[in-house]
């Protein structure tokens, strides 16, 4: 597959309307998030709340079977907040 540069360059050599070919997948990119489909902030917060929750559970588990039920809860605790923030707001 040819570089950019060379997309350009067979572009300039060709007759008088340009066309460029190969820049298809260009057009399915998100330009908000740089089409990797999350951002850093709302990672970074998911991941505070993970971790929060992860301690809460693990410190007052009295069992190995619900240390592991809190791991379970820390994983999903921060969507199912989210969850039923939007649901109290009617959203």
């Amino acid at each position: 597959m040819p570089d950019v540069k060379q997309v350009f360059t067979m572009a300039k050599k060709s007759s008088s309307s340009i066309k460029i070919t190969g820049l298809e997948n260009l057009k399915n990119l998100d330009c908000k998030t740089g089409g990797y489909g999350t951002s850093g902030a709302s990672s970074a917060v998911y991941g505070l709340g993970f971790l929060g929750a992860l301690y809460y559970y693990l410190t007052t588990a009295t069992t190995i079977w619900m240390g592991i039920v809190g791991v379970v809860k820390a994983i999903f605790w921060p969507g199912v907040l989210v969850w039923l923030a939007l649901k109290s707001l009617g959203a």
